[in-house]
């Protein structure tokens, strides 16, 4: 399968100071946790607003609905930190073609499960809110 990597970036969120409310639930239901992803990605990949897509590479596999929208470039995908990890294992939620079988499914979208826990090679500082990932509808 060819992959298709979008750089991803994690956004601070206004449900939540990094996980802070996380799991409040009267709060993720007015701010639902979404990939934001642009008309023209979506479009390519037979995405609507609203579906269900994965996140994935090499690090992990991430569930979550797709928000469409112009207000984000193309090539690129915003997925908003602070979500709480709620790992399925793969009997459990099966993952996409090309994701590592080996991970989990991160079915509550948190970003952290795709990066990194090394510093950055250049300014070694944390790397934790942009890598890449590739986007399918699930």
């Amino acid at each position: 399968m060819l992959r298709r990597y979008d750089t991803t970036i994690g956004h601070h969120y206004k449900a939540r100071t990094h996980s802070t409310y996380g799991n409040v639930d009267w709060m993720k239901e007015a701010h639902r946790q979404q990939a934001w992803i642009n008309i023209l990605d979506a479009r390519n990949r037979g995405i609507a607003d609203g579906d269900q897509v994965f996140l994935y590479n090499d690090r992990g596999t991430i569930r979550l609905e797709a928000k469409v929208t112009e207000r984000i470039m193309p090539g690129v995908i915003s997925v908003p930190q602070g979500a709480w990890y709620a790992p399925k294992s793969a009997d459990e939620v099966k993952p996409p073609p090309g994701a590592n079988p080996e991970r989990p499914v991160d079915t509550a979208g948190s970003v952290n499960s795709l990066t990194s826990l090394h510093p950055s090679p250049l300014a070694r500082g944390n790397a934790v809110h942009t890598t890449i990932a590739n986007v399918v509808k699930a």
